[in-house]
């Protein structure tokens, strides 16, 4: 018998894929041209790494 929560993990993963989603749908609605569109995945893929970035370039300015 085994206790184990491997559901509770589950939830989260699901809304950090929403966010993903829902960060390449907003910046493939900015793109104009096909290399933007392309760049527009990236962004929506690594949104994360920019805002943390941006936080610390923030805090240390």
């Amino acid at each position: 018998m085994s206790d184990s929560n491997s559901g509770a993990g589950a939830a989260g993963g699901a809304i950090y894929g929403l966010g993903i989603l829902g960060a390449v749908v907003y910046f493939w609605q900015q793109a104009d041209g096909f290399w933007e569109h392309v760049w527009a995945v990236f962004q929506g893929l690594l949104w994360p790494a920019f805002m943390v970035y941006e936080g610390f370039a923030a805090l240390g300015a």
